[in-house]
């Protein structure tokens, strides 16, 4: 299982990873305060507040994905 946090600051990165996530065959999650929404879906990510950080869970070890999602990466300012 890989988690990530990953920052969406723009319609386009959205647009991107819903691209990323809908090429993979196992279940992608992202998660915002209590709230879930498919990585497979664009009106469900559209649900979250982006405003922050979410949390993305995909159900598999593909070192792919995790290529494909440094672009997203989120880096905690100290």
């Amino acid at each position: 299982m890989i988690e990530k946090t990953i920052f969406l600051n723009r319609i386009e990165d959205v647009k991107k990873l819903v691209n990323i996530t809908m090429s993979k065959s196992y279940d992608i999650e992202l998660l915002s305060d209590k709230y879930v929404a498919n990585g497979k879906s664009i009106m469900g990510i559209f649900g979250l507040d982006l405003t922050k950080p979410v949390r993305l869970i995909a159900h598999s070890d593909d070192d792919e994905l995790l290529n494909q999602l440094s672009e997203f990466e989120y880096i905690a300012q100290a």
